[in-house]
């Protein structure tokens, strides 16, 4: 019995080191360099944040790849009749399955531990690496490009051509926010980058500048500061950890709960004193300062937090239905097998988690229930499928 179950359990890991290798190249050197090429970056930098994309992929590409390697398998064994021969042996259909049972276990827990750890270390890795290329990162999109545009930080850089690190005829537009835009026009210019400071510094050379309702001036040579891109200080749910998401759910709640004492002081306050009128002031009857801003985000934190357990959970969800699919279908090729397996996960297994997690999201569902829907719809069809090959 030990000898068959190592024998699927090596033709399980065979298959799926396989496939996930495939299928991991494939995504990341063709998905990788072709937006990496969109976007103007160069080859080199994408080789550096490379070994950091690879990490956030595969929670999304391990349970099909799963799913795949089963119906692989067991259709292969079951198509050679070798699940016939052990039953006709006196082994259970059941004992033959437990190999892709404890890889799924293992697979699901290797998920789990993939989103709440290496992801948000790998983000990091990645915001480091760009802050650091980020002068090179400008200069190639402008090499490629001819221009930039930033609406956040309303700043847009058109160049006839980039020499080195010189801008050749630059044309910058400057669009601070509730003000008139600045133009600015030179023969060439060279940017510095403060990312101490967070600003980047135009040094300018033989041009002409146009400030609004002002005539233009000639200037042989200037400086002029300009703020970075902004980026958001407050980090995605996905890229933080259990324990960092816990965390910040409790201070939520700890900044909630000292606001309503703070209330109740003042409402005690007002009993005390005998000023009933005042209980219909703002002050009294205020909410918490950005409470809708913080019921979001904490919705946003508990959708995240029990998404991420259900849906590394699903790798284990996956094979207990595609095994006896799969061992059902013995007479079909694995693709086939593969396909009708997957196909209603894909139409309906996918859009019931991506509605929970909205509604979720939008604090209308309780996420520590709904976001299991999914995997217990999977669970009472993987009941059936299994009692239909045991009995059979």
């Amino acid at each position: 019995m030990r000898l068959l179950q190592r024998y699927i359990l090596f033709e399980l890991l065979r298959v799926f080191t396989l496939m996930i290798t495939v299928l991991t190249v494939l995504l990341v050197f063709v998905g990788a360099f072709q937006q990496a090429t969109s976007q103007g970056l160069g080859a080199l930098l994408v080789l550096k944040i490379l070994p950091f994309i690879v990490p956030s992929m595969l929670p999304f590409t391990i349970p099909a790849t799963l799913l795949l390697t089963v119906c692989v398998v067991y259709g292969r064994i079951s198509g050679d009749q070798e699940i016939t021969a052990a039953k006709a042996a006196g082994i259970n259909v059941l004992s033959l399955l437990w190999p892709s049972f404890i890889l799924g276990g293992f697979l699901s827990l290797s998920s789990l531990l993939l989103s709440d750890q290496i992801i948000p270390w790998a983000e990091k890795n990645i915001e480091n690496t760009i802050a650091t290329e980020l002068e090179t990162i400008f200069l190639e999109k402008l090499r490629s490009q001819n221009q930039i545009h930033d609406p956040n930080s309303g700043i847009s850089i058109t160049v006839m051509g980039v020499r080195d690190k010189t801008l050749l005829v630059p044309t910058f537009r400057y669009s601070p926010p509730g003000k008139k835009p600045v133009h600015l026009q030179a023969e060439e210019a060279t940017l510095e980058f403060d990312l101490t400071h967070q600003q980047v510094i135009l040094h300018l050379a033989k041009g002409h500048i146009d400030f609004p309702g002002k005539p233009r001036f000639y200037v042989e040579k200037d400086s002029f500061p300009f703020p970075l891109p902004s980026q958001t200080s407050t980090a995605k749910p996905r890229h933080m950890s259990v324990r960092s998401i816990k965390s910040e759910l409790g201070d939520i709640d700890n900044k909630k709960s000292d606001f309503e004492f703070q209330r109740d002081i003042e409402v005690g306050m007002l009993l005390a004193l005998g000023e009933f009128e005042r209980f219909q002031s703002p002050e009294v009857n205020a909410d918490l300062p950005q409470n809708q801003h913080e019921e979001k985000r904490k919705n946003k934190l508990k959708t995240a937090l029990s998404s991420r357990f259900a849906l590394s959970c699903s790798c284990f969800f996956f094979v207990l239905v595609g095994c006896p699919f799969s061992i059902a279908q013995a007479r079909r090729q694995f693709l086939t097998s593969f396909f009708l397996v997957f196909m209603p996960i894909l139409l309906f297994y996918y859009p019931i988690v991506l509605l929970m997690m909205n509604l979720s999201k939008l604090g209308k569902i309780e996420p520590s229930w709904s976001l299991w829907l999914g995997n217990a719809g999977l669970l009472i069809v993987a009941i059936h499928m299994l009692r239909k090959v045991l009995r059979n």
